[in-house]
């Protein structure tokens, strides 16, 4: 049995609910400025994300853009948001990651569950560009590539 008394557990498990509170508010104070900038592959355009996933800067490199199909450019343009997106919410999720862990001089304080993939989108989770498993270069229809009973 606990030799501490049900006061000295609450007193305690108040103290670090406190800690991580302000722990909440110092990764919200970090992430309120934070931002994450990104170059498209061919390096014709430079985007900037918000923590929030808003673009917040559009920058056209070099003139590329007068030479390049508008099809080709508008790609460039989503490649770089998508990356850069993909960045900033792993930052976050980074940032965030220690509050989800229970605390071990607390037990009553389990952490926080968080479905990243519902705030994010599974793309997050993929890693970055690089670590992605190269695919076919097509989409894929679920249905029809699922085995057969």
């Amino acid at each position: 049995m606990n030799s501490e008394s049900i006061e000295q557990r609450l007193a305690k498990a108040m103290a670090e609910l406190e800690e991580t509170e302000a722990a909440v508010a110092r990764a919200e104070s970090e992430l309120a400025h934070a931002e994450a900038t990104v170059r498209s592959a061919d390096r014709s355009v430079e985007v900037t994300v918000s923590a929030q996933g808003d673009l917040t800067a559009l920058t056209f490199l070099d003139d590329k853009y007068r030479t390049m199909p508008a099809g080709q450019l508008a790609a460039s343009v989503l490649e770089a948001a998508q990356e850069a997106r993909a960045r900033m919410a792993r930052r976050v999720m980074s940032t965030f990651e220690p509050f989800t862990h229970a605390n071990a001089e607390a037990p009553e304080l389990t952490g926080f569950d968080v479905d990243w993939n519902k705030i994010f989108g599974p793309g997050v989770l993929e890693g970055p560009k690089g670590d992605r498993r190269r695919g076919s270069g097509r989409l894929r229809d679920e249905i029809s590539e699922d085995p057969e009973d």
